[in-house]
């Protein structure tokens, strides 16, 4: 292609993303116009690799190494040796690489579910505001700040991470832009329909999820790593066998898993492996074998790779790890394509999966953070429900109970940790006898970081009747939506499930399937909120602080402040808040209102 009537920021087709960064070195991400050696130069370090294709797409990952700990420098991009980012009169401050520093608080961010709508008043009207851009623009002092007095809103450095648990991308909710688009190649009345179809769509659709001005530089300064959830491929994906049988006996299934699950590779999962992880990749080092000047298309190759792992997900490993020195671990499970479906042996992770997350979750370590796209933890009455559903769905009352529960799981999105039961009793164990420190020095916390569910909240675990104490605190912290909140409708229908009406049903109905107790009982700290936002995480010790902040439209829907939703915090030995009779009273007093309330609607309806 030509590069006549070009500007050089032009050859620049999307990114640059920092992705994976430790505290000597770190490695960006970007994808190209055409076939080219990309160069980032950061201070007295260089590094540059040449492009590879897949499916007409030209993409490079380059690989900084020997950076001096702690350090934070800019950097640019060239192509071809000619500079591309940062953009020429770009309104934001340089982008950095920032290293690792051993010892020092680690700070993340996190969340999930995000939509790429227009940031106009239209936009906002519909789908809120985006708070990944509201705090793109309040870190890049684009906005004025609604509260200069708080630190956790203006801090003095940027987060380590950023993780995102699923759903950067939506494959089967599509904008309207995305809809132009899938017009302009193909019939949208034949399947499938408005939702994405192969390759060339996926690359468009991550194209408008990160190509916003304010999230592009956020994502060009910040580390990220991530993981799918289901509309990454498709609402409920591997819910349950059934649910696969009937996508499969589709004529466009193949062509979507396959484009998903490739694409996931390219944009999201190979950013997210060390260079060491990157080394021993099959796929990886098929692209560098395959890397020239003759740009072999490795659309093939890779299309072979995800179709072969969907359909024998045990020969591949999407879940990883981040040790971040002594002061945590963090681990990221995959909780969609390892599941195995056979109702005979159902669970959320097949067994070399479960096996893998089993070594992993260990103690040593201050905090243990695990990544899990679905909450761990859901409000204990959804979790009953959930649990109830999948004894039915298998038979507990019979055969027609098992249709009926099939089709309630399928409608009512029943198929979290709670659904898969043997998982979760698992998993619980697991993670108890980290925080009892049976499996190393036990962590201040054992922390459960998840998104999917439309709503924010952090719950306290703590053993069943009559086991132990434990020596860690087990919580679940849940942010979701970055940009895609619930209608009011389905905000009433979730408090509904969340405060008690669904509680007693729940357990009664759990408890007639036989489904065991766990061994673990929680309730919320705080929460649920329901409005977009994003979660942020401090470490120090065995000290933790959460917060959520959202975007708040004051005068300018295209520049949104940064407002806090809520925070909650352990102290400096790690303890959660102290919550005084008067305190406890109070709050049984509120959830009582809440549920008359919750019952004199229902009434009225």
């Amino acid at each position: 292609m030509s590069d006549r009537g070009r500007g050089p920021e032009d050859r620049l087709r999307l990114g640059p993303l920092l992705r994976y960064v430790d505290d000597t070195s770190a490695a960006v991400w970007v994808e190209t116009e055409d076939p080219a050696d990309v160069t980032v130069n950061r201070g007295d370090t260089s590094a540059s690799a040449r492009t590879f294709t897949v499916h007409g797409h030209h993409y490079a990952l380059v690989e900084l190494d020997g950076l001096a700990p702690g350090t934070t420098e800019p950097y640019t991009v060239s192509v071809d040796d000619e500079q591309v980012w940062p953009p020429a009169g770009s309104p934001f401050p340089p982008p950095v690489i920032a290293t690792l520093e051993p010892g020092r608080p680690l700070r993340m961010a996190f969340g999930s579910c995000r939509t790429s709508f227009t940031h106009d008043e239209k936009g906002n009207r519909t789908h809120g505001v985006d708070a990944l851009r509201a705090w793109a623009l309040r870190t890049a002092d684009q906005v004025d700040p609604a509260d200069t007095d708080d630190p956790d809103l203006a801090p003095d450095r940027l987060p380590d991470l950023v993780l995102f648990l699923g759903d950067q991308v939506y494959a089967d909710e599509t904008t309207d832009e995305m809809k132009a688009f899938i017009e302009s190649r193909r019939d949208i009345d034949e399947p499938p329909w408005t939702e994405l179809q192969d390759y060339e769509e996926y690359a468009h659709l991550y194209r408008l999820a990160w190509s916003d001005p304010a999230n592009r530089w956020l994502l060009s300064t910040v580390p990220s790593a991530m993981i799918f959830d289901d509309h990454d491929i498709r609402d409920d994906w591997n819910t349950s066998l059934d649910w696969r049988r009937e996508m499969e006996a589709t004529s466009w299934w193949h062509g979507r898993i396959v484009a998903g699950l490739a694409s996931y590779w390219v944009y999201q999962h190979l950013g997210n492996m060390s260079p060491a992880e990157r080394e021993r990749d099959e796929v990886y080092v098929a692209v560098r074998a395959h890397r020239g000047h003759d740009e072999h298309d490795l659309g093939p190759l890779i299309d072979a790779f995800a179709a072969r792992v969907d359909q024998e997900p045990q020969t591949y490993r999407w879940s990883y790890t981040r040790d971040f020195d002594t002061q945590a671990r963090l681990v990221v499970v995959d909780s969609r394509a390892a599941r195995q479906l056979d109702p005979d042996n159902r669970a959320m992770l097949d067994p070399d999966e479960a096996a893998w997350l089993d070594e992993q979750l260990r103690g040593d370590v201050d905090h243990l953070l695990i990544g899990t796209s679905l909450p761990f933890l859901l409000a204990r009455g959804l979790h009953h429900l959930e649990a109830f559903s999948e004894a039915l769905a298998q038979g507990a009352w019979g055969e027609r109970g098992g249709a009926i529960g099939e089709k309630l799981r399928q409608v009512v999105d029943l198929e979290h940790w709670g659904a898969f039961q043997n998982s979760f009793q698992e998993v619980a164990r697991q993670a108890m006898e980290v925080a009892a420190g049976k499996r190393g020095r036990a962590p201040s916390t054992v922390t459960f970081l998840s998104g999917d569910v439309h709503h924010s909240y952090v719950s306290e675990a703590r053993p069943a009747h009559g086991r132990p104490p434990l020596q860690s605190t087990i919580l679940q912290a849940v942010c979701s939506p970055i940009r895609n909140p619930l209608s009011r409708n389905m905000r009433f229908a979730t408090a509904v499930l969340s405060y008690g009406v669904a509680g007693p049903v729940g357990r009664l109905a759990s408890r007639s399937t036989r489904v065991p107790d766990a061994p673990l009982t929680w309730t919320y700290a705080e929460g649920p909120w329901f409005d977009n936002n994003l979660a942020f995480l401090r470490l120090n010790g065995p000290s933790l602080k959460m917060w959520w902040a959202t975007g708040e439209v004051i005068d300018d829907h295209e520049r949104p402040r940064l407002a806090k939703v809520a925070s909650y915090e352990l102290d400096e030995q790690g303890r959660p808040p102290a919550h005084d009779k008067v305190h406890e009273r109070l709050a049984r007093g509120l959830r009582r209102r809440y549920r008359d309330k919750v019952k004199d609607r229902v009434r009225q309806r």
